[in-house]
């Protein structure tokens, strides 16, 4: 069984549904898409000095993706922002920061996203062989109650010190600190632009008021699509959002800058449609957005992984950033996981909806 014949048996029913989809709304022609000249064709006239170029070119042109535009990212933060308890008790080995760093190597990722203790307690071993992304801010849940905000954790100097080649950071777009959180990474992203590293930007809307009694619209088009436009606005190089669920947030809740003909003219139902809205706000594809993997759901992981790899392929996305659909599995499921998520994009039949 060839590639494509094992997408479309993993897609099941619904393979017509992602794999001959057509966007009509925000058509392919306008978009900037994935290809191993993406970075000239994008950064080349642009204020990025040519240290963040070579940074860039690092981590599109490793792993089993090198050279073809999409991304394959692993990150495992999970042991702050959701407590290490919960997120390695499926598999002790993830205690040891060595082993996430070797998973990202053994599945051919272009890079490893984690925290300041984890790649830095390994650099001097690994730094050289494969692209690090440090995370710099956290949501921790040790506060009592949560609350929804991101701390910097370390400094963007002590990042590039360690051999990283780009920064990550987390806003947490609509909740009560978002101002001093966009302030704050606004300030690390020029500094380390001035270092001659990358910049990614978690994207995520937190507000009480975005779930309603009816439906939850965190992951809405509309708001995630604006919260990419302004992550793009800050200069972020790559941009990292959830799948969008469903659309209407501004005009469900109630606030914000809508009109019923926006809606009509930038999407459908269809969630090719719904992300390619997200891409659309990444500056029609020119910074390039992933995808998050989710979490772990046990059996159904790998249908998942693959959907949401088409899903993005298709609406013009640069790949996905996977971490608990493999972190938490046996190593070698784990590798699997994402070998088969990187054939989505090395798969030359799926194409640009």
């Amino acid at each position: 069984m060839n590639t494509n014949e094992t997408i479309t048996k993993l897609l099941g029913s619904k393979a017509d549904f992602y794999l001959n989809h057509i966007c009509k709304k925000i058509t392919k022609d306008k978009l900037q898409i994935p290809d191993k000249n993406s970075l000239d064709k994008v950064f080349t006239n642009s204020n990025r000095n040519p240290q963040v170029l070579r940074s860039l070119a690092q981590l599109y042109n490793h792993g089993n993706l090198g050279g073809t535009g999409y991304l394959s990212i692993l990150p495992i933060d999970q042991g702050i922002e959701h407590s290490a308890a919960f997120s390695f008790y499926k598999n002790l080995d993830y205690f040891d920061p060595e082993n996430i760093i070797k998973l990202a190597i053994e599945a051919g990722c272009n890079g490893v996203a984690s925290t300041f203790g984890v790649l830095g307690l390994n650099a001097r071993k690994y730094a050289h062989k494969i692209p690090f992304i440090v995370k710099i801010n956290h949501n921790e849940l040790l506060t009592y109650p949560n609350k929804y905000d991101q701390t910097l954790f370390g400094k963007v100097k002590s990042a590039w010190n360690m051999g990283a080649i780009a920064v990550g950071a987390t806003i947490y777009f609509g909740s009560e600190e978002s101002n001093r959180q966009l302030k704050e990474i606004a300030e690390a992203f020029e500094e380390a632009h001035n270092l001659g590293m990358a910049t990614i930007l978690w994207c995520y809307t937190r507000n009480e008021a975005f779930k309603t009694e009816k439906e939850d619209y965190h992951a809405a088009a509309d708001l995630t699509g604006q919260a990419n436009h302004i992550g793009v606005t800050i200069q972020a190089d790559i941009i990292k959002q959830k799948l969008p669920t469903n659309n209407f947030g501004f005009k469900k809740i109630g606030f914000g800058k809508y009109d019923d003909e926006m809606y009509e003219t930038l999407a459908t139902q269809h969630p090719i449609d719904l992300c390619r809205f997200q891409v659309a706000n990444c500056y029609m594809g020119k910074i390039g957005l992933i995808n998050s993997g989710g979490g772990s759901k046990g059996e159904s992981d790998l249908v998942e992984a693959v959907t949401t790899a088409v899903i993005n392929k298709r609406a013009g996305g640069s790949g996905l950033i996977m971490g608990r659909k493999a972190f938490q599995k046996p190593f070698d499921e784990g590798i699997d996981l994402l070998s088969m998520v990187q054939k989505v994009y090395l798969d030359n039949t799926i194409k640009i909806a």
